[in-house]
C-alpha cells in the first residue's frame, strides 16, 4: 500500500515538475509543442474515425496513407490562422471555445472534399463527420485540461514565488448574475481572492452553483463569514438602481468584512477597466440617490454644434463639464486654464476620448490664461466666435481662501467681473457661472466673494435688456464627491494609513452630489436661463459627516475605535471648525423659490444691486484690494452680500505679518512669529 501511495506521490511531484519546465518556455517554444500535440491529435482523430466506422483496429490500405499525411498539413496552418497558437491557455474562455469550433469546422470540411475529390481508396461517408467530432473533443479538450493544469501550477508558482500570496481571502460575491460569474472567473485564474460563495436576492437561483460556486440567500451571510473566515465581500451588481445598492450596503455594515465593489458597466465597456478591478464602495453609492435621466433638449441647446468655453478646465469642474460637453459634440471646445499641467491633463484625455469615438467635426483649442487676464479671454472669444461660456474658474477651498483673501477677490469677483464683459463685447450667447451653496449668507470669504459674483451677473442681466445680449445664468451646488479638497478621498487615505480619521466637528453636515451629476445639471439648468437667473440644484438629503466617517471606516472591514470600544481599529478625531466654515450649508436666499420643468433644478429670487452702485463697492474694492487693505474688503462685502457674517478674524498671512498689534502676533504660527521678530 506504501509503495502504491509513493508511486502516485511521485507521478505528481513529475505532473509537476512537468508544468513548472512548460511554463517557464518561451511563448514560440510553447506554440511549437502545442502545434506538435495537433499534429498527433489530427493523425489519429482520423485513425479513430476509421476505427470506429470499422468497428476494428484500423490499418490504411492502398493510398489510403495520403490522408493521414494530408490532414496534420491542413489542421496547422488553419489553426494559425485563427489564432489558436497566439492564445495564452490558463486564459482561454467561451470565446476561445468558438474559435476551436470554427477552426476545426472548416478543418473538417476541406478535410471532407479533397477526400471525395482524390478518391484514394474507400472512405466511407461517415468518416469526415466522426473526423470533424473527434478532433474537435481533442482541440477542445485538450485545451481546456491544459487551462485548468497549468492556472492550478501557475498559482502555486506565484504563491511560492511571493510567499504574501500564499493566503488567499475567502471573499463572497454579492450577485449571481451575469457580471457575479465573469468576476467568479477572473478571481479564480488570480492567486488573491478565492470565491466561496454567491449571495443573492433572487430565490430561484438558491441552492444552485455557478463555476463550481453554490448560490445563498442573505440570511446564510452570517455564517458562511464565520465558517470560511471571510475577509471581503465583493458587490457584482454594476446595473443595479443605486438606491438599491445603498441599501444593501447599509445591510453589510454590521459585519466584520471588507466590501468593495466592481466598477461601473460604462467604465468596463469603454475599457478603463476590467471585471477583477476591484475599488472602494463609490459613497455615491451610500447616498443612494438616483440620477434623473437627463432632458436631451437642454444638454443640447447651448452645446451641440456650437463653439464653447470652458473656464478653470482643468479643475474638477471644469474638467467634468469638459467631458460631458465633448460627448454632445460641440463645433470647437476651447479649454481655458491657468495651471500648465491641469490643461495639458484634461486635453490629453479628451483628444485620447476623440481618437476612440465615431466624433470628427469637433475641434479642442487649449489656452493657457487667467480670467483676471479681460483682455484675453475676450481676444480669444472674438477669434473663434465662442457662443456659450460656462465659468468654472474660481478659488473654492474655504480655508485657503480665508488665508488668502486678496487672490480670492481678485479670482472669484473681478475674474467673473472681466469673463462676463468680455462675452457680452465679443457677443457671447450664454454665460453659465458655477456658483456654490456657500454664497448663501456666507460666514467666510469664499462665499462672499462667490455671492458678489453673481450679483455682477445679476446687475449686468438687468442693464443689457437687448434681446441679443448676453443671458447671464447662475446655478449654485454644495459640495461634489471625489473633487479636489473632498472630505471622502481625504478620509480614504487616513483609513489606508490606520487612522486617525479627522473629523472638524461632530454636529457638522453637508449636501453631496457626484460631479457628473453636478455637470450634467449645470449644463442643463444653463439653457434654462432667460437672464440673470440664480438656479438651485436639488442635493437630496443633507449628510452627517460624521456618520459618513464611521460608515467608510466599517466598510472597510475595520472597526470604530472610542469610549464604547477601546479596543477598536480606527479612531476618530474632533479638530474644530476651521477658518471660515460652518456647520450647516445652506442652497437658498429667502423663500422666493420655484420650480422648473426639471425635478431636480429651482429657481431662486435674489436681491439684486443696480450696476451703478455695483461699479462703486467694485472701485472700492479694487482699491482696498490693491494696497492688501482686508478691513476695508470685509467692510465692502459686508455691504453688498446680504448676511454675510464673517466667523473668524482677518487670516491673511499678510495682513497678520505687517499688523504691529500683539494680538495679531500672538495669532501667528511659531516660525512666523521668529520671522516677524528677527524683522
Amino acid at each position: 500500500m506504501s509503495n502504491t501511495v509513493s508511486f502516485i506521490l511521485e507521478g505528481l511531484k513529475s505532473m509537476e515538475n512537468l508544468a513548472d519546465w512548460f511554463l517557464r518556455l518561451s511563448r514560440p517554444k510553447k506554440a511549437a509543442i502545442t502545434m506538435s500535440a495537433d499534429v498527433f491529435f489530427a493523425v489519429f482523430a482520423l485513425w479513430l474515425a476509421f476505427s470506429l466506422r470499422f468497428g476494428e483496429f484500423y490499418v490504411p490500405e492502398d493510398r489510403v496513407w495520403i490522408l493521414f499525411v494530408l490532414a496534420p498539413c491542413i489542421v496547422i496552418p488553419i489553426f494559425i490562422r485563427m489564432g489558436l497558437y497566439r492564445a495564452i491557455i490558463r486564459y482561454i474562455g467561451v470565446r476561445a471555445l468558438a474559435t476551436i469550433v470554427q477552426a476545426v469546422t472548416l478543418y473538417a470540411l476541406i478535410f471532407a472534399a479533397l477526400v471525395f475529390q482524390l478518391r484514394v481508396g474507400l472512405v466511407p461517408r461517415t468518416v469526415p463527420p466522426l473526423n470533424w467530432l473527434i478532433m474537435l473533443l481533442f482541440a477542445g479538450g485538450s485545451r481546456y485540461m491544459a487551462r485548468w493544469w497549468f492556472g492550478e501550477q501557475y498559482a502555486r508558482m506565484a504563491r511560492s514565488a511571493d510567499p504574501e500570496l500564499c493566503g488567499r481571502k475567502n471573499v463572497i460575491i454579492y450577485g449571481a448574475g451575469s457580471a457575479g460569474v465573469q468576476l467568479s472567473s477572473a478571481l479564480a485564474q488570480g492567486h488573491d481572492f478565492r470565491p466561496i460563495a454567491f449571495i443573492d436576492d433572487n430565490a430561484l437561483l438558491h441552492g444552485q452553483k455557478v463555476n463550481g460556486v453554490k448560490i445563498h440567500p442573505f440570511t446564510a451571510l452570517s455564517y458562511l463569514i464565520d465558517k470560511f473566515a471571510v475577509t471581503d465581500i465583493l458587490l457584482a451588481m454594476p446595473s443595479v438602481a443605486r438606491s438599491r445598492r445603498s441599501e444593501i450596503i447599509r445591510l453589510l455594515e454590521p459585519f466584520p468584512v471588507h466590501v468593495r465593489s466592481m466598477p461601473g458597466m460604462s467604465d468596463i465597456a469603454q475599457g478603463k477597466v476590467t471585471f477583477d478591478e476591484l475599488q472602494e464602495v463609490d459613497i455615491a453609492d451610500l447616498l443612494g440617490r438616483d440620477a434623473v435621466d437627463p432632458d436631451q433638449a437642454l444638454l443640447t441647446a447651448n452645446t451641440a454644434g456650437k463653439k464653447v468655453m470652458v473656464t478653470g478646465a482643468g479643475g474638477s469642474i471644469g474638467s467634468e463639464l469638459c467631458r460631458q460637453i465633448i460627448q454632445l459634440q460641440p463645433k470647437v471646445l476651447i479649454l481655458y486654464e491657468q495651471c500648465e499641467f491641469a490643461l495639458y491633463e484634461i486635453e490629453r484625455e479628451l483628444n485620447l476620448y476623440l481618437a476612440k469615438s465615431d466624433v470628427v467635426d469637433t475641434q479642442i483649442i487649449a489656452v493657457l490664461g487667467s480670467v483676471v487676464n479681460g483682455s484675453r479671454v475676450e481676444k480669444i472669444c472674438r477669434a473663434f466666435g465662442v457662443q456659450t461660456i460656462y465659468h468654472a474658474a474660481a478659488y473654492k477651498h474655504v480655508p485657503m481662501v480665508e488665508k488668502n483673501p486678496g487672490e480670492a477677490v481678485r479670482n472669484n469677483i473681478f475674474g467673473t467681473l472681466h469673463t462676463a464683459r468680455a462675452a457680452i463685447n465679443a457677443n457671447v450667447e450664454t454665460f453659465v457661472l458655477i456658483s456654490t451653496d456657500k454664497a448663501v449668507r456666507p460666514t467666510n470669504t469664499m462665499g462672499a466673494t462667490k455671492r458678489f459674483a453673481e450679483l455682477i451677473l445679476q446687475a449686468l442681466s438687468i442693464e443689457n435688456q437687448n434681446p441679443r445680449a448676453t443671458r447671464f445664468t447662475m446655478v449654485r451646488f454644495g459640495n461634489v464627491l471625489g473633487s479636489s479638497g473632498s472630505v471622502v478621498p481625504l478620509f480614504r487615505e487616513q483609513i489606508a494609513k490606520g487612522g486617525p480619521v479627522t473629523v472638524t466637528d461632530p454636529k457638522i453636515i453637508r449636501y453631496f452630489m457626484t460631479i457628473p451629476e453636478a455637470a450634467q445639471l449645470v449644463i442643463q439648468a444653463g439653457a434654462m436661463g432667460q437672464g440673470g437667473d440664480v438656479f438651485v440644484l436639488d442635493m437630496g438629503e443633507p449628510v452627517k459627516i460624521l456618520d459618513l466617517a464611521k460608515r467608510m471606516i466599517k466598510l472597510s472591514g475595520l472597526t470604530v475605535k472610542g469610549d464604547a470600544r477601546p479596543d477598536g481599529d480606527i479612531e476618530i478625531v474632533f479638530t474644530g471648525l476651521r477658518s471660515g466654515e460652518k456647520l450647516y450649508e445652506e442652497l437658498l436666499i429667502g423663500d422666493n423659490v420655484s420650480v422648473t420643468d426639471h425635478p431636480r433644478i429651482m429657481r431662486a429670487e435674489e436681491e439684486v444691486i443696480a450696476l451703478n452702485e455695483l461699479e462703486k463697492l467694485l472701485s472700492a474694492m479694487e482699491q482696498a484690494a490693491l494696497v492688501d487693505d482686508y478691513r476695508q474688503v470685509r467692510m465692502i462685502l459686508k455691504q453688498a452680500v446680504s448676511g454675510f457674517s464673517p466667523q473668524c478674524d482677518i487670516d491673511d498671512w499678510l495682513f497678520i505679518c505687517s499688523t504691529n498689534s500683539s494680538a495679531a502676533n500672538n495669532s501667528l504660527p511659531n516660525y512666523l512669529k521668529k520671522v516677524v521678530e528677527h524683522d
